[in-house]
């Protein structure tokens, strides 16, 4: 062979054995992703060529240990605890009818009018109407202003004004129809709308009650509740692992109460496994390591470094995390069963040597070809 064929294919060896050399990490090293290039007007900075390094975590029982604490150890926050409390007497509001009834004085039951015939299940019931200013109108009494209050308020109210006109008036007053206010579920239950509220307190599991309950798809663990704009976001099993029950949260009227899918909180496994998926995680929202890895069929034991496995976390963000574990550990199962994963994370399962050898070389055999064609050729 010529010294010009020589010469190429030891270029291309030493091409090979660079790629090659640059294939594998190993734990305690640290991944290199380049900077953003800083345009500068046409110069490029000397920052620009400055490397960020991501720092690779070791999954072991301390770094475990740690993350269980973190998680149980987390106080609720003020604003989560005050949603936790006893539930208040109805407040009618503007659309509501009230059906008021004076005792002993059946001239007054004139001012409720007669039933409108045929009526639908969308009509209101007969009775006295709250107007838009939260107004009613009732003989000898006049305007009662009444949005706000209580039916017991409002029926001291018009005792009151009543007794100037009759002596001990007896009054009775009690909500007909139920209009003011109303809750919204929607997301993952069964039959998702609007709920009336009414003298019945209202719960959070209740109002997923009357929406038809949880849909099979639904993800307990990201319940996000939305109060004068403000969004709740709510583990119901963790509040029960922390001794406090989902049914001591009442909701108020204009509250929002939205279930997450679990298809929003998929873990993606990819790299050498028998089938790369989004898995899921269970409803509760848990999800292992050691579950993706046997969701996604394990390693493929002929092209699989189990040395070689590592979970991205935050990828998109400007602070991303890589946990790495040697799956060859006898123990690492134990560890990978403990190992919580977050949604969006990525499980990458690396190659093997002698597979990125054999992938290298099968890039490189093109131009090792050429090289010796043309080698042939300028003899």
């Amino acid at each position: 062979m010529s010294s010009l064929g020589l010469r190429t294919g030891s270029l291309l060896v030493f091409a090979t054995a660079a790629l090659l050399s640059g294939c594998g990490i190993a734990p305690g090293q640290r991944m290199v992703t380049p900077a953003a290039i800083q345009d500068t007007g046409g110069d490029y900075s000397t920052e620009a060529n400055t490397q960020q390094q991501i720092p690779i975590t070791d999954i072991n029982l301390t770094l475990l240990r740690k993350m269980n604490q973190a998680q149980t150890t987390a106080p609720m926050s003020p604003q989560m605890l005050a949603l936790f409390g006893k539930p208040t007497a109805y407040k009618v509001g503007p659309g509501d009818v009230l059906q008021i009834v004076v005792w002993d004085h059946p001239e007054l039951a004139a001012a409720l009018g007669q039933p409108a015939q045929n009526t639908k299940t969308t009509d209101a019931a007969p009775g006295f109407l709250i107007d838009e200013s939260g107004d009613v109108q009732f003989p000898y009494a006049g305007t009662v202003h009444v949005a706000g209050k209580d039916v017991a308020s409002i029926q001291k109210e018009l005792s009151r004004r009543l007794s100037k006109v009759y002596q001990k008036p007896e009054v009775t007053v009690r909500v007909a129809s139920f209009r003011a206010a109303q809750v919204y579920v929607d997301g993952e239950v069964r039959t998702p709308g609007a709920q009336s509220v009414n003298d019945i307190p209202m719960s959070l599991t209740t109002a997923i009650s009357l929406s038809g309950g949880l849909s099979p798809n639904a993800d307990r663990s990201r319940v996000v509740l939305i109060r004068n704009g403000v969004p709740y976001q709510l583990n119901m099993d963790d509040l029960i692992k922390r001794g406090r029950n989902p049914s001591d949260i009442y909701l108020q009227p204009g509250d929002m109460l939205r279930v997450a899918s679990r298809e929003d909180s998929g873990v993606y496994v990819m790299g050498e496994v028998n089938k790369p998926a989004t898995i899921l995680p269970m409803r509760n929202g848990s999800l292992t390591l050691s579950q993706a890895i046997s969701d996604s069929g394990s390693f493929d034991s002929n092209t699989a470094a189990a040395r070689q496995l590592f979970v991205i976390r935050n990828s998109t963000s400007e602070a991303p995390e890589v946990y790495h574990l040697d799956a060859t550990s006898p123990v690492s199962m134990v560890l990978a069963n403990q190992f919580e994963l977050q949604p969006k994370d990525v499980v990458y399962v690396g190659q093997g040597g002698l597979v990125r050898f054999n992938r290298v070389l099968n890039l490189l055999l093109p131009a090792i070809n050429a090289a010796v064609t043309g080698a042939v050729l300028a003899k």
